[in-house]
């Protein structure tokens, strides 16, 4: 179980020749996901070798072009190489309307099924789900509505005991399954023998919270607890927390202290105002209230991984 992020953006307001604006590759369980699509995403992926195909929903979190105006350039692309492979769209209510309004009248029209599922709900609700991944939003504070997106693993299967299971003459391979999945076994003469000591536990499942432009908001606390990794926007530092009211957005301290009240594992700030050119001030003002914190940066690899029960996390930039 793992998950490796790859960050392809991480300023706010406009794209210039040394900083990207909002996007990220998340790969989480096996499955590939895009999370906003800021102008240039998709030459960021080409930077950074992440295939395209490889890319099967995409979650936007609000309709500042910051966060989607690559949307419809990518979806062009798509189209372009030949994509047949269905796309879905998660994100707030018109972004259906924008995107298809652009491909009609640019006669861009996909050869792929293009699914649009359109938020609009203002509690956190869960809009994806297989066999490996959820995906909930996470009710956000913006100019306009915004939701961050809380991915996690789903537990594996058990793993059998073998040594102890192969002890018990009557456990035969039909009943491996049910053991996987938890059940306890019940001998012919009544005895219940329990699951625990049939199978170990999995690797506890990894996730990853992305908390987009927001301003303070400590409840998104309760729906963050002990996520393994964060990314909480940090538009300014203290000296400029007056414009939080106005541009509703966080500082570098004000996300220190939500992963700190949520005990998350890791903290990555990111969205940084272009007002500022030495970016180790957001450390600085964070590390008081929150030890474990990184910043995002273009290239910006970090990845998670359970072995023998213990979270291994490392980052790196391409």
């Amino acid at each position: 179980m793992s998950i490796k992020l790859t960050i392809l953006g991480c300023h706010s307001a406009t794209p210039r020749t040394n900083s990207h604006t909002t996007a990220q590759f998340l790969e989480i369980n096996t499955k590939n996901f895009l999370i906003d699509c800021g102008e240039g995403t998709q030459v960021q992926l080409r930077k950074y070798k992440l295939k395209f195909s490889k890319i099967e929903r995409i979650f936007i979190s609000h309709l500042h072009g910051d966060h989607f105006f690559g949307l419809v350039g990518l979806i062009s692309t798509f189209a372009l190489l030949g994509r047949e492979k269905d796309l879905h769209i998660y994100g707030p209510k018109g972004i259906k309307e924008i995107i298809v309004l652009q491909l009609k009248y640019s006669k861009s029209w996909t050869n792929f099924n293009l699914y649009f599922h359109e938020l609009t709900s203002k509690k956190s609700e869960l809009i994806f789900e297989d066999d490996k991944v959820t995906v909930h939003t996470i009710p956000l504070k913006h100019r306009v509505y915004t939701n961050g997106f809380l991915f996690k693993e789903k537990l594996a299967e058990r793993k059998l005991n073998i040594s102890e299971v192969s002890k018990i003459k009557e456990i035969e391979i039909c009943d491996y399954q049910n053991l996987k999945n938890g059940k306890d076994y019940t001998l012919k003469n009544g005895t219940i023998i329990k699951n625990e000591n049939l199978t170990f536990a999995p690797l506890p499942a990894l996730n990853y919270a992305f908390c987009s432009d927001t301003m303070y908001q400590p409840q998104i606390a309760d729906l963050l607890k002990n996520v393994s990794l964060l990314y909480h926007e940090s538009t300014f530092l203290k000296d400029k927390e007056h414009l939080c009211d106005t541009t509703m957005h966080s500082t570098a301290e004000q996300a220190a202290k939500i992963a700190k009240q949520a005990n998350v594992g890791e903290l990555i700030l990111g969205h940084f105002s272009s007002r500022y050119g030495n970016l180790d001030a957001f450390i600085n003002e964070a590390k008081p209230f929150f030890n474990n914190v990184q910043l995002a940066e273009a290239g910006k690899v970090f990845e998670l991984k359970n072995a023998e029960n213990k979270k291994l996390v490392k980052s790196h930039s391409q």
